[in-house]
């Protein structure tokens, strides 16, 4: 399994580690196959994310995914990051192992819940428009792990 010099970059100095005490939206997923658990703190501004932390229990992919999706969301519009999708985090790593995508389908979902958890926290919208809007519900299996 090779992983390109972007993830382990990313795997071996990870940003936006941590977590925000007053955070706008906190999101955590987890994948029971392999044990990886994500969580994003996401800190929302005039509705723009002007801080995102998360803290990673997992492989080197899980945590290289987290690091660069941080980056890519943070200073973007809530809508913008609704549209960062797992593909766009695989590119922007340049690459993963097939038995490695799912890490990236948990970065996506990690930041979807956070910002549904944003959406409630604030009454912006009904759980049926948070779902819809985020798509929670419509989950593709990720065929390395059925996830």
């Amino acid at each position: 399994m090779e992983y390109t010099q972007k993830v382990i970059h990313h795997y071996t100095n990870p940003r936006n580690v941590g977590k925000i005490e007053d955070a706008s939206g906190v999101g955590e997923v987890g994948n029971p196959v392999c044990g990886d658990i994500m969580k994003m703190y996401i800190k929302v501004e005039n509705n723009i994310i002007v801080d995102v932390k998360f803290k990673t229990f997992g492989c080197g992919a899980a945590i290289a995914t987290s690091s660069i999706s941080t980056e890519m969301i943070k200073g973007k519009t809530i809508e913008e990051a609704l549209e960062l999708k797992n593909t766009d985090v695989v590119n922007e790593l340049g690459g993963l192992p097939p038995v490695k995508i799912h890490c990236s389908v948990l970065a996506e979902e990690a930041i979807h819940e956070a910002i549904a958890d944003y959406y409630r926290k604030e009454g912006k919208m009904t759980e049926e428009e948070i779902i819809k809007k985020c798509k929670l519900k419509e989950k593709k299996e990720c065929e390395a792990c059925g996830h």
